[in-house]
């Protein structure tokens, strides 16, 4: 697993679009394992700061208690429609495993769960150029950076 400062480190430019593609609206998708093991997504925020990637969660939410009990879980960036002109900056995605920290000091939500991303993959999916195929670029602790091409 990683932190966020890890992957900019060994993939700069990568991580500068993956952030990008993150920042281009405020509700992300987070998807947690319910106890039967299924899944649930909900929305959520999240934040780059300080070379880590963190969320928070308010008090008594399934979601919450879901992280709680099973750490396990993937974040997509707010799926955006391609620009009628122009490249379309894509869909970013992340997978880890949240780790609780203490919430800030001046939080006013009690019960609430503050956590980090400790990274074990990261992918940004767009359109190529010609827009003939599709290109994904991912980051994993095993290999490091990768770009693929699909037809």
């Amino acid at each position: 697993m990683a932190s966020w400062q890890e992957i900019e480190k060994d993939a700069p430019e990568f991580a500068e679009r993956v952030r990008a593609v993150f920042a281009a609206g405020i509700h992300k998708t987070i998807a947690t394992l319910r106890a039967d093991g299924s899944p649930r997504v909900s929305g959520s925020e999240l934040e780059f700061a300080d070379g880590e990637v963190t969320f928070g969660m308010m008090g008594d939410s399934r979601k919450l208690s879901d992280v709680r009990r099973d750490n396990r879980i993937a974040v997509h960036s707010p799926t955006l429609d391609p620009p009628k002109e122009g490249r379309w900056a894509g869909d970013a995605k992340l997978a880890g495993r949240a780790k609780e920290i203490p919430p800030p000091p001046d939080s006013p939500h009690e019960g609430a769960g503050n956590f980090r991303i400790d990274i074990t993959e990261v992918a940004l999916t767009y359109v190529g150029d010609p827009a003939d195929h599709l290109v994904i670029e991912s980051w994993h602790p095993d290999h490091g950076y990768r770009r693929r091409t699909r037809a």
